[in-house]
């Protein structure tokens, strides 16, 4: 089964990257202070450190916000006086980059070239205000090397944020394409499925009714059936022409790990579940309430779901395994509920298959809810498909 989507929260390794870069930067403005820094320059500096943290915490969720309060903070480093010091030998400083490199991966390609401008002339000013502050004694070249490097730095950063995400959209790309093919080869089987059982049942209406023909002694009553008999002839092909518009005639080849024939039945249930049974894996069935009557597509949509429900317990979990498939009648739906008990761990059972996506586009089809709870005891399927009394 997929996981559902969780909030998202802070990586542990990001709050120790913080806190590491603030004890480090803490040690620095002391030892600056120590050199005869006065304490308004310490404290504008701490200041500035404390913007950058923020900004770069911002940035994830405001980029454009959290990369100027970054450079907000460049800014003040850059314009306080201090002895023998740069603002890039401060260890938060590496917020500063960090903050451009969440800006690219989350901004239009241009804002993003914007905001590295931003970051050169950043650079450009940095070294400008260190250059008319140099003692006489030291070489400018000095300042020219820093500036380049700083320079290396944004530059490779910013290109290293835009190829990664580059990348990332090409697999997004990717993905969709395979969800998208996914979603149609399982529209085929619904097709398929649906052209088989209209087609029969509409086969034996039509049966029926020249039968009825042949054996009725009025003409206008042979009459009337021989127009109902070719009504139903003609919605028959009416049927295969617009299904035949929706796609291919015949599905793709079901997945070697699912099942190929499950008789599309309530009464098959009990079989189905016996079958999954093994002395590792306690499956059982249980229906509670009057049975009621289902729609076609609503019935295929009950064996499929206790089906990919049992399907996927077995394959995610590993054994021992219990699973628990109910079915709770009501006048206006059935629920129907398969639940595992999270087995002895999960599984690595390889790339994430499209059947609980089948799954949800037959119940959705049949008019019904599809919902997939993860919960710290294991994982519970549950659909909720009206009956023909509530539908």
């Amino acid at each position: 089964m997929t996981a559902s989507p969780r909030r998202s929260t802070w990586p542990a390794t990001t709050v120790a990257a913080h806190a590491v870069l603030a004890l480090l930067t803490v040690l620095v403005l002391a030892a600056v202070r120590h050199l005869g820094a006065d304490l308004w320059q310490v404290a504008a500096a701490a200041g500035a450190v404390v913007l950058l943290h923020a900004g770069a915490a911002v940035v994830r969720r405001r980029p454009w916000p959290g990369y100027m309060i970054g450079a907000l903070a460049m800014l003040v480093l850059v314009l306080t006086p201090a002895l023998s010091w740069s603002p890039s030998l401060l260890p938060s400083a590496v917020c500063f980059p960090f903050a451009l490199w969440r800006l690219t991966g989350l901004v239009p390609v241009r804002s993003s070239v914007v905001a590295l401008a931003v970051a050169v002339l950043g650079i450009v000013l940095t070294e400008v205000v260190a250059w008319a502050r140099l003692p006489p004694d030291t070489p400018v070249w000095t300042r020219l090397v820093e500036g380049g490097l700083l320079m290396l730095v944004v530059g490779g950063v910013w290109l290293a944020a835009l190829l990664v995400r580059r990348r990332h959209e090409a697999d997004r790309r990717a993905e969709g394409e395979r969800l998208a093919a996914a979603v149609a080869t399982e529209r085929a089987g619904i097709r398929r499925d649906l052209h088989d059982v209209i087609a029969h049942t509409v086969t034996v209406m039509v049966a029926r009714i020249e039968a009825a023909a042949v054996t009725t002694a009025d003409p206008a009553t042979r009459r009337e059936l021989g127009d109902i008999a070719e009504a139903g002839r003609d919605a028959h092909q009416g049927l295969r022409a617009m299904l035949a518009t929706l796609g291919p005639a015949t599905a793709a080849p079901r997945a070697a790990s699912r099942p190929a024939a499950v008789p599309i039945s309530l009464d098959a249930l009990p079989g189905l579940v016996a079958s999954a049974a093994s002395p590792l894996h306690a499956v059982t069935y249980a229906e509670v309430g009057e049975r009621r009557p289902l729609s076609l597509s609503a019935e295929v949509a009950v064996v499929r779901t206790v089906q990919e429900g049992i399907t996927n317990a077995l394959r995610h979990l590993e054994p021992p395994v219990e699973v628990a498939a109910r079915l709770c009648w009501s006048p206006s739906e059935v629920v129907v509920e398969v639940r595992d008990d999270g087995g002895k761990a999960p599984r690595d059972a390889g790339s994430t298959g499209t059947g609980l996506m089948g799954i949800e586009e037959r119940v959705r089809t049949a008019g019904g809810t599809l919902s997939i709870d993860d919960r710290d005891d294991g994982w519970v399927l549950r659909a909720r498909l009206p009956t023909k009394e509530g539908a």
